[in-house]
């Protein structure tokens, strides 16, 4: 599984983290979130722990999903 890179975040003077992918905004946190998003952040993996929580987290495995028998369905819309 590839690790997730690209990811940064900014802390603003009003107490909020602005979170950004490849350079565009992926999520904003405020209040208990931005506090605790900031001490997981510090203790662990820096970019795992911003993908999880801007929800960019993926697995690999979404293009083996498509073509799966149970995929296929022949219903139509959705996604």
């Amino acid at each position: 599984m590839p690790r997730p890179h690209g990811f940064a975040y900014e802390r603003r003077r009003d107490g909020s983290v602005v979170l950004t992918h490849q350079g565009r905004a992926a999520g904003v946190l405020r209040g208990g979130r931005a506090e605790k998003f900031l001490v997981e952040v510090e203790t662990g993996d820096a970019q795992l722990m911003m993908a999880r929580w801007t929800g960019s987290y993926r697995f690999g495995n979404e293009r083996r999903a498509r073509s799966h028998p149970r995929n296929q369905g022949g219903r139509t819309g959705g996604r």
